[in-house]
């Protein structure tokens, strides 16, 4: 069993009586951590050679605790060390045979960015442009193409949020089904309005007087967020008449 890269066990990840899991249910484990995982970043992680899952007689993946706990430490070493898919690679191949192989310290930030300790709350984890580019592997003119085009934004500091690497790496999986980025401006469109309603919502938490009550704003903006998530894969699914396995 693979130890966690943080050093303790599954954080949250739940275990499974031994049973095969559809890619749905992997889903819905996964997003207890992680509320923004999609079955599509799951099929990348699967592209890429991250995961291995079995295959039904008609095609459907099938995942054992082994492969979920395996994706839970991909996801954890991008969101919490920002690695590229290569050396998390690596890195999980070197712990399954039993190498001890150090992983830098969580949220620390390369470029006079600040370092967090574990435990210390996030309130907005950046990266900056190279390690954008090393861990969502693409190149100098990919990017610039995609800023163009409104789909990645850097920060007034010339950094990147975090989940641009999430952005970055799913814009190159639609590029090999020849979706180019100027066909995803309307998505973007579409995300930019969803999270002004969401903004919306929680914006009189946010200017309450009551401290805990402008913390809640946080908490209750990601549960929103999940939920348009939620909704717009649905309505997507519905439009196209195609269910996800």
């Amino acid at each position: 069993m693979l130890k966690s890269p943080s050093g303790g066990a599954g954080h949250g990840i739940a275990a499974t009586d031994g049973r095969l899991m559809s890619i749905g249910t992997v889903l819905n484990v996964l997003r207890e951590e992680f509320p923004d995982i999609t079955i599509s970043k799951i099929r990348f992680l699967e592209s890429e050679g991250l995961v291995e899952p079995q295959r039904t007689p008609s095609g459907y993946r099938q995942f054992s605790a082994q492969d979920v706990e395996r994706l839970g430490h991909v996801l954890r070493m991008q969101r919490d060390h920002y690695l590229p898919l290569k050396v998390i690679r690596e890195h999980l191949d070197a712990m399954e045979r039993g190498e001890a192989v150090p992983l830098p310290p969580l949220g620390r930030q390369r470029d006079g960015e600040a370092v967090l300790e574990p435990g210390e709350r996030r309130t907005a984890a950046r990266i900056g442009r190279d390690q954008l580019l090393a861990a969502a592997e693409i190149g100098e003119q990919e990017l610039e193409e995609w800023e163009s085009y409104g789909l990645i934004t850097p920060l007034p500091d010339g950094a990147y949020d975090a989940e641009a690497v999430t952005v970055a790496s799913l814009v190159a999986e639609l590029g090999r089904f020849g979706i180019e980025p100027r066909h995803l401006r309307v998505m973007k469109g579409a995300a930019d309005r969803e999270a002004g309603l969401v903004d919306q919502v929680v914006a009189p938490l946010r200017r309450h007087r009551n401290p805990q009550t402008r913390a809640h704003a946080e908490a209750r903006a990601k549960e929103l967020a999940g939920l348009t998530v939620k909704l717009h894969a649905a309505l997507v699914q519905t439009a196209l008449g195609v269910r996800l396995p």
